[in-house]
């Protein structure tokens, strides 16, 4: 039984020392929530009141803040779109800011449009932070080639490219119809599957 006790503490310990190294929000709540329930249990059991009390307390407050954030993830009242210019100073400034990691995911994009290429541009917000970028290039009839769909990491749990595509009619209002993009290896299929993109041949498009 001490082996066992001895087991849950130091598995709760870890994953809370763990959880303070991620960047992912929700994955740092999840982390730390379990591992603070363990040392709940294990403190407890053994009787270390104050210890039992502190982690309780960081358990109720993870639970909190996961249902709460997961409740927002989906709420456009939470997240803000924003067209922008693409030669906006800020916005140039929060693509060079992340670059490495946008070249990570999208290696083809550039920040500036290249020649004469038209490009819409979309700030996607948190309150008064900027947590992501979507750069559609117009390609005429109505369609447009999403050149960039990023989001900051500590904010990829919640997905809040979706509202450039579902509610703040930002594509319509720059007169797009329907939006493509193209196949490529760093592409995530599971998150344009849940924004409403199909495949179609090379491409992966929706109708807006």
């Amino acid at each position: 039984m001490d082996t066992v006790l001895e087991v849950i503490g130091w598995i709760g310990t870890i994953l809370v020392v763990l959880s303070l190294t991620q960047s992912r929000v929700m994955r740092f709540r999840w982390m730390n929530l379990i591992g603070s329930l363990l040392a709940t249990i294990y403190n407890g059991v053994i009787g270390i009141w104050p210890f039992f009390a502190m982690n309780l307390a960081i358990s109720i407050i993870n639970t909190y803040w996961i249902i709460r954030l997961n409740r927002e993830r989906h709420d456009p009242g939470v997240y803000k779109v924003i067209p922008m210019d693409p030669e906006d100073p800020f916005l140039q400034h929060v693509l060079a800011v992340h670059a490495k990691d946008i070249a990570t995911h999208q290696p083809d994009f550039t920040a500036k449009a290249l020649g004469a290429q038209r490009r819409a541009t979309f700030l996607v917000t948190r309150g008064d932070e900027a947590v992501g970028v979507v750069a559609v290039r117009d390609e005429g009839g109505g369609t447009g080639l999403v050149e960039l769909d990023w989001v900051k990491p500590r904010f990829r749990d919640f997905t809040p490219g979706e509202f450039v595509y579902r509610d703040s009619g930002a594509l319509t209002a720059a007169g797009f119809r329907r939006v493509e993009i193209d196949t490529h290896e760093a592409l995530d299929r599971e998150y344009i599957r849940k924004v409403g993109f199909r495949t179609e041949g090379t491409r992966w498009v929706r109708e807006l």
